[in-house]
């Protein structure tokens, strides 16, 4: 049996990394799937295979990617073993840019988003205790944070993550253990 791909979604700040890594150590049957980016090793942040633009764009020549997608000028890649992780898992996630969503829901049968959301105030201190932008850097962030999902999206589930870690895993993972097409309800508070 395979679990389903589900794109973990949401602003910068509101916590992907961090409920995608609690939800993994809460079930081992969770798999994160390590996406290929262009982006320097040093950056930091999620675990990824960091590639020149050279080496990506000879990956997509190889066909190695089963989804390919560019964003804040760095090209992002969901390799084609993504299908070997699914094999008896309950789900395996990965973080995806909202335009790249229609083409991942085409790719992969059994496939959902959770949009992670949470407060402007959240946000905002969360940003600024990475340390990572500026002021003005974190006010345009927050600009962009309501940004909609595209539409004919089949299975969208909003999760809110202003407060503790906890209750957006136990949210979330009500969402990947419900049968296909009845994953909880469209708002789950966490």
């Amino acid at each position: 049996m395979k679990g389903p791909v589900v794109a973990i979604v949401g602003p910068s700040g509101v916590g992907k990394d961090s409920v995608m890594q609690g939800l993994a150590v809460s079930d081992p049957k969770i798999r994160l799937l390590r996406r290929v980016i262009t982006r320097a090793p040093e950056a930091g942040g999620e675990d990824y295979q960091a590639v020149t633009e050279p080496e990506f764009q000879a990956l997509v020549a190889r066909d190695v990617f089963a989804l390919h997608w560019q964003a804040h000028g760095l090209h992002y890649g969901v390799p084609r073993d993504i299908e070997q992780l699914r094999d008896g898992a309950s789900a395996v996630l990965v973080n995806l840019s909202r335009a790249v969503l229609p083409a991942a829901q085409e790719v992969f049968d059994d496939f959902r988003v959770i949009s992670l959301r949470a407060s402007q105030e959240v946000l905002a201190q969360r940003l600024a205790g990475r340390g990572r932008e500026s002021a003005q850097d974190i006010r345009a962030r927050l600009t962009r944070a309501d940004l909609p999902l595209p539409e004919g999206l089949r299975q969208v589930f909003k999760v809110d993550n202003s407060g503790a870690l906890q209750d957006a895993i136990t949210a979330i993972r009500a969402i990947i253990e419900a049968p296909v097409g009845d994953a909880a309800q469209p708002e789950a508070r966490g």
